[in-house]
């Protein structure tokens, strides 16, 4: 079992997520980073989508009550077993009583903490990942508070301390990132002028970024092209008549600071979509602390394939890398 002695800034636990709710309302929820959640839980010997806890900005101080295998990927930082530095990226063998805790994350915004076994909390419509809008899954349905005590599974037998990759398929986590960008279904609804500047300028993280969306600053104003609003849609330039929002939409409230939507975003509303963030770059975002900086690349549909074909094969890269 892990003690929460400090939870840290916003401490969830997650897994892959809960996929075929969407239509209904409920968001996929589940690991921003997918990545690093895989690394984490293949180090550790467990099922690749088995849950952890997602830390953001300042991780949680955990102490163990039992003997263990943990592992640490994400974001850059020391984690200190009762203040002796261990690496990432790297799974390694904690005893009960041992104390977990991190250096501040010099680059990057998350990190996962998976331990041998998986944290077992009971699974929510197939998913053990926390949901906090909806109060539901993860543990209680919330953010992890100091004295929560986590239960772990049974550990598989290859679950072992020095599994490690190489450095190519560790989690990177840089300070600025071009994010893929396929056309929304309502960027017809802004001018030239404004589709050039989104694609050409370079935009900031807010501190108005969490699991549900990212807001990004910096860049010019984005204004539509003049039009009669529709019925019921409201008398803001950007209002449509409320429509599904894909996975990693960007919305533009006003036509001023885009928005990208993400695992914990509602699934729907009345903002219209400049365009969708590809799943193959939905990772990099996960990892932006407030004012990295991003710049938005428009790509076609071949594109896209082609890049989320990428990102499979570092998954079986990876896989193939921690195989026994």
């Amino acid at each position: 079992m892990l003690k929460i002695i400090k939870p840290g800034l916003a401490t969830t636990v997650q897994d892959r997520g809960r996929p075929g709710y969407y239509n209904v309302g409920i968001p996929l929820s589940g690991a921003l980073d997918q990545y690093a959640l895989r690394l984490a839980n293949l180090l550790v010997g467990n099922h690749e989508c088995a849950a952890a806890l997602e830390c953001t900005l300042l991780a949680a101080e955990i102490e163990f009550t039992a003997d263990g295998i943990v592992a640490v990927a994400g974001a850059e930082t020391t984690p200190k077993l009762n203040g002796a530095a261990m690496p990432l990226h790297e799974s390694f063998a904690v005893k009960a009583g041992d104390k977990l805790a991190f250096d501040f994350m010099r680059s990057g915004a998350r990190l996962y903490v998976a331990v041998a076994g998986g944290i077992d909390v009971p699974p929510v419509l197939g998913s053990r990942s926390t949901y906090g809008l909806g109060a539901f899954g993860g543990f209680q349905g919330r953010k992890i508070a100091a004295g929560d005590v986590l239960p772990a599974g049974q550990p598989s037998p290859c679950a072992r301390a020095g599994r490690r990759v190489s450095s190519d398929l560790t989690v990177q986590c840089a300070k600025e990132q071009e994010l893929r960008v396929l056309p929304g279904l309502y960027d017809h609804n802004f001018t030239a002028e404004a589709t050039e500047s989104f694609y050409s300028d370079t935009w900031s993280v807010c501190s108005e970024a969490d699991r549900i969306g990212y807001r990004f600053k910096g860049g010019r104003a984005l204004p539509f092209k003049k039009r009669a609003p529709p019925f019921g849609a409201g008398s803001d330039p950007s209002n449509i008549v409320d429509a599904g929002y894909p996975y990693g939409s960007i919305q533009v409230p006003a036509g001023q600071e885009p928005i990208i939507l993400l695992r914990d975003a509602v699934s729907g509303g009345g903002y219209a979509m400049i365009g969708v963030v590809i799943s193959a770059d939905m990772d990099r975002i996960a990892q932006m602390q407030p004012n990295y900086k991003a710049r938005f690349k428009r790509i076609d549909m071949a594109g896209a394939l082609a890049a989320r074909r990428a990102a499979r094969q570092r998954i079986e890269q990876l896989r193939a890398a921690l195989a026994d």
